[in-house]
């Protein structure tokens, strides 16, 4: 069964970690669009957005790193 990623409400996440990311800085980090981001989420991919307001979300920055490192290390072809 493919459950559908949701946004966590930021109370229902009571553990610290760190600052919240938004879409723009995200996209920077990891060096991938908003459109690819978005896809990966959704497909489980790629760690959960936090509600962060009643229309804005965000990614713990520590979930973010965590995952980058997860990826493995990229190859500089340079």
């Amino acid at each position: 069964m493919n459950a559908t990623p949701r946004a966590v409400p930021a109370h229902e996440d009571r553990q610290p970690r760190g600052r919240f990311l938004r879409m723009p800085d995200v996209a920077a980090a990891v060096g991938l669009s908003a459109p690819t981001i978005n896809r990966m989420h959704r497909s489980g991919d790629f760690p959960p957005k936090v509600r962060i307001g009643a229309q804005a979300v965000g990614w713990w920055e520590s979930e973010i790193e965590a995952w980058k490192a997860s990826r493995g290390r990229v190859v500089n072809h340079a």
